[in-house]
């Protein structure tokens, strides 16, 4: 098995879906769910840019960097946003959970809990991970908090680490999960979800 095969992935709160050129209008949809392209630190394609991206996910899927994903909430199947697993470190079992956005109406409803206990399942049961890095902008205290939550610990910062859409320098924060703490992670994720049910 393979961090690239495509897969579906099903919860009690949401699916996620292999990404696809016919999930672009839900995609738009989402986005504009609280005009997420407006976060400075983050990067939400514009609707405008929405077709362009989902063919670059879908490149990198076909060069072997990436496996992206559109999570579609299980009760009404309307399409939340996305997710990915990139920088896919297949020698050393380690890949990244990240290019994540939810429409705003999706947040803080355990959609977003779910997809990283889907995600995180396959990769450490399925896959054998021995580590699953979360990244972020030092700025985006949403994200940073919501990866702290999940249990990851943080790695370190990468100062000057990547170049905004904007023009200004991002510090990335690194987080990871190693194989050893996934037993208490996912239990911690579980209890999370029961709130949800």
């Amino acid at each position: 098995m393979s961090f690239l095969r495509p897969v579906t992935l099903v919860g009690d709160l949401v699916t996620l879906e292999p990404l696809a050129p016919e999930h672009h209008d839900g995609l738009v949809a989402a986005a504009r769910d609280g005009d997420l392209w407006d976060l400075g630190y983050t990067a939400v394609p514009r609707p405008e840019e929405m077709r362009a991206e989902i063919e670059r996910r879908i490149a990198l899927r076909e060069s072997g960097t990436m496996m992206p994903f559109t999570a579609r909430s299980a009760g009404t199947g309307a399409i939340l946003g996305m997710t990915t697993y990139l920088n896919i470190d297949a020698a050393n079992r380690r890949v990244e959970i990240g290019s994540t956005w939810n429409a705003r109406s999706a947040q803080r409803t355990g959609t977003n809990t779910e997809s990283k206990l889907l995600l995180l399942t396959r990769a450490f049961d399925e896959l054998a991970a021995i580590a699953v890095e979360f990244r972020t902008h030092w700025l985006n205290r949403p994200s940073r908090a919501a990866i702290e939550r999940l249990g990851a610990k943080q790695d370190g910062v990468l100062r000057s680490h990547l170049l905004m859409p904007d023009g200004t320098l991002r510090d990335t924060v690194v987080y990871s999960i190693v194989a050893s703490e996934w037993p208490a992670v996912r239990a911690g994720l579980r209890r999370r979800l029961a709130a949800h049910r």
